[in-house]
Parts: structure tokens; C-alpha cells; sequence
């Protein structure tokens, strides 16, 4: 183990421009990354979604595949767009580590854990040992030991730095009767025995509470929220293993997985791979999106024709759960952007679509089933069914327009 003091000596050394990998979301290493930019001039950062408080001074360069809140107003940034599944492979050329900062638990029998993301960095620490890069591990007692593909060999590990630090959380929204009134139209299409793939936020976890009490339900999914913990708990889950590549929530779900032996959570190019998902049974996928137009494209990921996410990995779970037997894929969605105060559903996107053609679109207003109909009865049912009423009249003339009328 080294002090932090010890690590600023071993840093001033390196020249040039490095470029720094480490995790994102609630496992981005903060306080290493303070220390990195002490210490370097100028440096890249590699971090998916990454969180406020990385650095985003001049001499800083982000490169990533998602943009998260911390770097989505950076001077220097470079958006690579890539789904998920691929994204991995990025890490042996465009994103090669020089140093790989890891956030880690205390050791177990020789091995820590990467705990709540594992995703990418299974290939960035092949990457570094496979290059030399520096791997320094934040070795935080507060980080739950998650079993998957995140256990590392202490071995792997150039420099310990011990940061004893309480990891972000993400409190579990309360929804409101709009939420809840999405959540009960999608919890209704949720068969007995399907496979779960939902994110984060108020209609996702209105959608978990809403699941019928009689049926049980797998889970594979990319990020692992506190309503999956909840449906373990009130045994809504059966006992296939609860998959997924990263977690966020509360303090509790952090102690539920900590050496929990129902969770794993594995690299993204298994989680996200579109054939490992179709082979997942009545696998449901449930994304949010920004808009929807009325020929099935999904814009996720850009506001006002600007990127401001990134693909991630919805699309990756549109298509595998749409190949999946008995699979579907749905947008849950408000019909009308409470900010923006305009409908979300478009006649036309004026942004390059995220996805396109899911199962079905939900929002509050009803449901718009797509599969197996043609572009006019697509069109219809999103008018028709999913759309703000206020909104009805103007899209039905961009309809005619657009030869769907």
C-alpha cells in the first residue's frame, strides 16, 4: 500500500500526455483522480458517464463512449459513439491505457473486487498489463465485494492507495400518478417467467412495483437498482443468478450485494452482447427515451440535435430482447416533455435516431404496439394511442406530410 503523498511522487515522473481509464457512474475514483491532476499537466481521461467533480479544467482531454453530468461541459471532450457490447474493444487501440485507475474493495484471500462496475474495465486492466501501464487500485473499505467478472488478482495491482469513502448513492425517486400510470401499463405486459432489463429512474422503478405478485421473473440487465433488490426480497425472482454490469442506489443495496452469491455482475461484452440477451427467455427490455417520430426511430441521446449522452446500452437490448422467444422491447415514455413543455412524440426526428422499431412505445396515455404492423398503423397507434392529446391534431398534418396518412 502506498499514501497518496507516494503516489504524487510516482506521477510527477510521467511525461508526455497519459491517458487515464477508470470506472464511471458511482464507482469513478475521485479523490486518485484529484491526485492525478496535481500531478499532470496536461492528461486524457477515459470515463464512461462520468460524474460531477472529475476534472474538467484546460489540459484535461475526456474521451468516452457515454457522456455523464461531470463532463458533459468540459472544454476538451471527445465523443466516440459506441454501443456498449463493443465498446470494450476500444481499449486495446482508441482508449489503451497508460495508467488504469481502479476503485476497489479491501482484499479477500489475495483478490478485491472492482464492486459496482465492473463493465469496461475487465478489458482496460488486460489492456494495461498486456501495454505495462501503471494499474492503481483506490482501495475503499465502503466498496461492497462483488462476485462476477470484478475480482482481481492482487498480483494485477502495481499501487494500493487505501480511501476509506462513503460511494455515491442514488435515492430511490418517490413517482408520481404519471409514472405510475406507465408502470402499470408495462408491468401488465410482463409475462410469468420473463427476464427483466430495466434502468434507473421513476418510471423504471414504478414498472418493478407494479409487477404482478404471482408471477417470478429473472433479471439481466445492465445496471442493477434498488427495485431489483426489492423484488428479491418480496421472492418475485427466481433462481437464476441476478446479472448485470454495474449498480447504483441506496447504502442498502450496496450491503445487499456485498458477498451476496445470487449477484454477479459480468463485462459488458457479455451483458450487452445482443446474442447472450436474445438467449435470455421472454427477455423484456424497458428503456426510456427523449422522442419517439412516427416511423419507430428512438432518439435517446440527443437534445436539441446535440449529443448528450451516448448510445450506451438501450440499443444493445432492443435487439437482443426482439430476438429473444417471446421477447419484446419496450420505450416507456411521458407523451409530453414537462421542461420543454413540447409533445415527445415527433413526426419526424431532427437528430440521427438511437434505435428504431421497438415492440412497443407506453406512456401515460396508452400503448403504441408496433411489431408486425405497417409504417400507417405504426403511425396511427403512436397518434392514436401514445400520444398528448394536445399534440394529436399537428401530428396527424406531419402524418400526411409524410405520406402515413
Amino acid at each position: 500500500m502506498m499514501d497518496q503523498a507516494g503516489l504524487e511522487h510516482v506521477l510527477k515522473g510521467m511525461t508526455g500526455q497519459p491517458r487515464v481509464v477508470c470506472g464511471g457512474s458511482g464507482s469513478t475514483p475521485l479523490p486518485l483522480l484529484d491526485v492525478v491532476d496535481r500531478c499532470l499537466e496536461t492528461w486524457r481521461l477515459v470515463c464512461i458517464n462520468a460524474p460531477v467533480g472529475v476534472p474538467i479544467r484546460t489540459g484535461v482531454t475526456h474521451e468516452t463512449v457515454f457522456i455523464g453530468p461531470g463532463a458533459r461541459h468540459a472544454e476538451n471532450l471527445e465523443y466516440v459513439p459506441c454501443r456498449l457490447s463493443l465498446a470494450a474493444q476500444l481499449y486495446e487501440g482508441r482508449f489503451a491505457p497508460d495508467i488504469l485507475l481502479l476503485h476497489t474493495s479491501t482484499p479477500r484471500s489475495g483478490a478485491v473486487s472492482m464492486g459496482i462496475e465492473v463493465q469496461v474495465l475487465p478489458a482496460a486492466l488486460e489492456s494495461a498489463k498486456h501495454r505495462g501501464a501503471l494499474v492503481i487500485a483506490q482501495v475503499n473499505p465502503s466498496m461492497p465485494y462483488v462476485f462476477g467478472d470484478g475480482i482481481v488478482d492482487v498480483d494485477d495491482i502495481d499501487i494500493g492507495v487505501i480511501v476509506d469513502t462513503p460511494l455515491p448513492t442514488a435515492a430511490m425517486p418517490s413517482p408520481g400518478p404519471i409514472a405510475q400510470r406507465i408502470g402499470d401499463l408495462v408491468a401488465s405486459r410482463m409475462p410469468n417467467g420473463a427476464t427483466l432489463q430495466v434502468g434507473i429512474g421513476a418510471v423504471p422503478d414504478a414498472v418493478v412495483a407494479m409487477l404482478p405478485d404471482d408471477r417470478a421473473f429473472g433479471v439481466w440487465t445492465e445496471l442493477l437498482t434498488d427495485s431489483v433488490r426489492l423484488l428479491e426480497e418480496a421472492h418475485s425472482l427466481d433462481e437464476r443468478f441476478i446479472t448485470g454490469t454495474f449498480a447504483m442506489g441506496t447504502p442498502a443495496l450496496y450491503e445487499w450485494l456485498n458477498e451476496n452469491p445470487r449477484v454477479q455482475l459480468l463485462r459488458c461484452e457479455k451483458t450487452n452482447n445482443p446474442s447472450f440477451i436474445a438467449a435470455q427467455p421472454k427477455m423484456t427490455s424497458v428503456n426510456a427515451a427523449l422522442q419517439v417520430d412516427l416511423f419507430g426511430q428512438v432518439n435517446a441521446n440527443r437534445v436539441r440535435g446535440k449529443i448528450y449522452s451516448g448510445i450506451g446500452g438501450s440499443t444493445d437490448f432492443l435487439v437482443g430482447a426482439m430476438h429473444s422467444l417471446g421477447g419484446q422491447a419496450l420505450i416507456a415514455m411521458l407523451s409530453w416533455h414537462p421542461k420543454a413543455d413540447c409533445s415527445t412524440i415527433v413526426g419526424l426526428l431532427d437528430s440521427p435516431a438511437s434505435a428504431s422499431q421497438p415492440s412497443v412505445v407506453v406512456t401515460e396515455q396508452g400503448v403504441a404496439d408496433f411489431f408486425g404492423k405497417s409504417q400507417e398503423e405504426q403511425a396511427r397507434q403512436l397518434i392514436e394511442n401514445a400520444a398528448h392529446p394536445d399534440a394529436r391534431g399537428e401530428l396527424w398534418g406531419q402524418a400526411k406530410e409524410l405520406s402515413l396518412a
